[in-house]
């Protein structure tokens, strides 16, 4: 007797918006960002028809230019995510990475943010996603790691603002439980991993980088980009799985 073998279909496809700062939005070339490097490797998945990627990552800014109220980088973001919710054949997947420039000891906009207005300001703009795009999944992933004696012309980052990120993991574990605890299951933490990995490798990973106080390590390079995307999509296919 034949045996009947069952393939699984692909599912449908997948239009990624990514909203970050300068790490998502690349700091090699914006075609070889981070969020390009996830879409190929979903690609080789070959578990959707098609996979889009749309990179709304903007350099310097914190989750408070992200805030819809202010009419900064959620501009481009609501533009972007009324275009694709109006494709009925993919799934829209929101991927969020903020936190370097919010941990800032002084520069960038709102900085430094204080933990429980990084959780305030995470939650603003997830309850904006929700409510225009219902049927959208938002995935956070953590901040990434940088070094201790971060220091460039236009902000200000050290220890402390090393220290602050980590504090930063708790508040999208906690906006993560407190939505899944209200009933609200499209929300899902992203990536975990990639800050030790570029604590053990950004020597190959990351960029050397002048500043007042040494060289220092904030913009991983090519190769970096590469494996921070890797991290990213391997972290969006467990999570909307």
């Amino acid at each position: 007797m034949a045996t009947i073998l069952a393939f699984k279909q692909p599912a449908k496809k997948l239009n990624i918006i990514f909203i970050g700062d300068s790490i998502t939005h690349g700091t090699t070339s914006k075609d070889l960002s981070p969020p390009i490097y996830t879409g190929n490797y979903l690609r080789q998945q070959n578990k959707w028809t098609g996979v889009n990627v749309y990179n709304a990552g903007v350099s310097g800014y914190t989750t408070v230019d992200f805030l819809p109220d202010t009419h900064k980088g959620f501009n481009k973001v609501r533009s972007l995510g009324d275009s694709l919710a109006l494709d009925q054949t993919s799934d829209l997947v929101i991927s969020i990475m903020l936190g370097t420039n919010d941990s800032a000891i002084k520069g960038p906009n709102g900085s430094p943010v204080s933990p429980e207005a990084y959780y305030s300001n995470l939650k603003t703009i997830t309850d904006t996603l929700l409510t225009r795009y219902p049927q959208c999944k938002i995935v956070y992933h953590y901040p990434i790691w940088y070094s201790s004696n971060t220091h460039n012309r236009g902000a200000t980052y050290l220890q402390e603002g090393q220290q602050r990120i980590r504090l930063y993991w708790m508040e999208v574990d906690k906006l993560v439980k407190i939505l899944h605890k209200a009933g609200v299951r499209r929300i899902y933490k992203g990536d975990n991993k990639a800050y030790d990995y570029f604590e053990k490798n950004y020597p190959t990973d990351f960029r050397a980088e002048n500043g007042p106080s040494g060289t220092f390590y904030l913009h991983p390079n090519q190769k970096g980009d590469a494996a921070l995307g890797q991290f990213w999509a391997k972290a969006i296919s467990k999570a909307i799985r």
